[in-house]
C-alpha cells in the first residue's frame, strides 16, 4: 500500500526540466564535494620571510632562496659573468644546509624535558648583550690598537674549547649530584644519562673526523704537487683530494653547528636532572675565566676595570644560575636532592 500519493518523496527535478536541486553537503559548499577551485575560509597566513626561515632548524633550499631574490634574468647573467668568484660559495650552500639540518637533528638546542622559564631566558639574553657591549667598550677605550683578527681568534678558540671543558666537567658534576640525590632516584638518573652519553660520544667522533679528513686532504694535495712522482700517482692523489673536499666541508660545518647547540644544551644533560644545566653553567664559567686568564692574560685597563672585567662575567652567570635553581625549587618543586623531574 502506498502512502502520500504519487511520488511521496518529492520531485527530483525542477519544473520545466530544470537542474536537480542541490543537496546540502558536509561543508559550507553545496553538494557532497567541494566545487573546483574552492578554498576554505580562514585567517590568511603570509608565507614566512627568509629571515624567519633561516631561524628554523631546516633552512630553505637554494632554489627557494633564489626565488625570493627578485632579479631579472639579464641581471643574473651579468652578475655571473662579472662576479662569478662571489658565487662560488653559493655552490656550498646545499652542503651547509644539510650539515645544519643534521646537526640540529642530532643535537637539539632545547630538549623537550627541560623547563624553559621565559624570565630566566630574557635575563640571560640581556646579560649576554651587556657583557658583549662592556667587552667592546673596554677594548675601544683601553686597547684601541688591538688587532680585530686576534680578538676574533680568541673568541673562536674559546668556542672550540668550551665543548671539551663540558666533556671533562659534566661527568664530575653528575657524579657529585648522584651522591647527593636519594638512593631511590639514582637508577632513574642513570637511565636518563645514557642518551646524553651517546650524544657526547657522537660529538667527539664528529670532532675527531674533521682533523683526520683534513690531514688526509693536505697529504693528498701535497702528493699531487710533488714533481718527482709519476703522472699516474699525481693524478690519483689529485682525484682523492677532490673527493675529500666535500666530506671535509660538510663535517666542518656539522661540527660548527653542533657546537653552538652543544654549548647551550650541554649535551642534553637537562634530561638527567632539570637543575644540572644551571649547575654546570655555574661551574663551567669559572673554568673558562681561568682558562682565558692563563691564555690571554688580564683584560686591558686600570686595575679596577681589569678585576671587574675578569670577575664580572663569572659572578653574573653564577648569580643567574643560582636564581634559576631557586625558581625551579619554588615554582616547579625541583630540588638538587630530589629526582630532578
Amino acid at each position: 500500500m502506498a502512502f502520500g500519493g504519487h511520488d511521496p518523496y518529492g520531485p527530483t527535478r525542477q519544473p520545466n526540466a530544470g537542474p536537480p536541486p542541490q543537496q546540502p553537503g558536509p561543508g559550507p559548499y553545496p553538494g557532497p564535494y567541494p566545487p573546483p577551485g574552492y578554498l576554505p575560509q580562514g585567517p590568511y597566513l603570509p608565507p614566512p620571510t627568509l629571515r624567519q626561515r633561516f631561524r628554523e632548524d631546516d633552512w630553505p633550499t637554494l632554489t627557494e632562496v633564489l626565488r625570493r631574490i627578485r632579479l631579472h634574468g639579464c641581471v643574473w647573467a651579468l652578475l655571473l659573468c662579472c662576479l662569478w668568484q662571489v658565487f662560488l660559495p653559493v655552490l656550498a650552500y646545499p652542503l651547509v644546509r644539510t650539515a645544519r639540518s643534521q646537526a640540529r637533528r642530532r643535537f637539539p638546542s632545547h630538549p623537550h624535558h627541560r623547563l624553559l622559564d621565559a624570565d630566566v631566558l630574557h635575563l640571560q639574553k640581556a646579560r649576554a648583550w651587556v657583557a658583549l657591549i662592556a667587552s667592546a667598550a673596554i677594548l675601544v677605550v683601553y686597547d684601541a690598537e688591538a688587532d680585530p683578527g686576534e680578538v676574533l681568534e680568541q673568541y673562536v678558540f674559546r668556542l672550540a674549547v668550551t665543548p671539551w671543558l663540558l666533556l671533562l666537567t659534566a661527568p664530575l658534576v653528575v657524579l657529585i649530584l648522584l651522591r647527593v640525590v636519594p638512593a631511590a632516584a639514582r637508577p632513574g638518573m642513570r637511565t636518563r644519562l645514557r642518551p646524553t652519553v651517546r650524544t657526547a660520544l657522537l660529538y667527539v667522533a664528529a670532532f675527531t673526523v674533521v682533523p683526520t679528513l683534513t690531514v688526509g686532504l693536505v697529504f693528498l694535495a701535497e702528493r699531487a704537487q710533488e714533481t718527482n712522482a709519476d703522472d699516474r700517482t699525481r693524478l690519483i692523489a689529485l682525484g682523492g683530494a677532490l673527493v675529500l673536499i666535500v666530506p671535509v666541508i660538510w663535517t666542518l660545518f656539522f661540527v660548527v653547528f653542533a657546537s653552538t647547540t652543544v654549548v647551550r644544551s650541554a649535551f642534553g644533560i637537562g634530561e638527567v636532572h632539570l637543575a644540572l644545566p644551571a649547575l654546570l653553567t655555574g661551574v663551567l664559567v669559572w673554568e673558562l675565566a681561568a682558562f682565558s686568564l692563563t691564555v690571554a692574560g688580564m683584560p686591558p685597563g686600570p686595575p679596577a676595570v681589569r678585576i671587574g672585567a675578569l670577575l664580572g662575567g663569572p659572578l653574573s652567570v653564577s648569580a643567574l644560575a643560582w636564581w634559576e635553581i631557586s625558581r625551579l625549587r619554588s615554582r616547579y618543586g625541583v630540588t638538587l636532592r630530589g629526582t630532578g623531574m
